[in-house]
């Protein structure tokens, strides 16, 4: 079985009204047309995010989500 991408993985996590960091993150991910949409790779994401991802106010709710994530696969 294929493992999911980050971002699929990620939309699980939207909910427009929580003010919870890691549904904010997936909220405005889901808007970010650019955003690696079938990566699974760590530092191809993270880089785009540091460099493109002025909607998410610091690294670690990215880290914080990438181990959720890879909990869940």
């Amino acid at each position: 079985m294929e493992q999911p991408s980050f971002f699929r993985f990620l939309m699980t996590k939207r909910n427009p009204g929580s003010y919870d960091p890691i549904a904010q993150f997936a909220n405005n991910a889901f808007f970010d047309m650019s955003f690696p949409k079938q990566s699974t790779n760590f530092d191809e994401i993270s880089k785009y995010l540091e460099e493109n991802a002025d909607y998410i106010p610091t690294m670690t709710i990215f880290d914080d989500a990438w181990h959720e994530y890879l909990d869940a696969i």
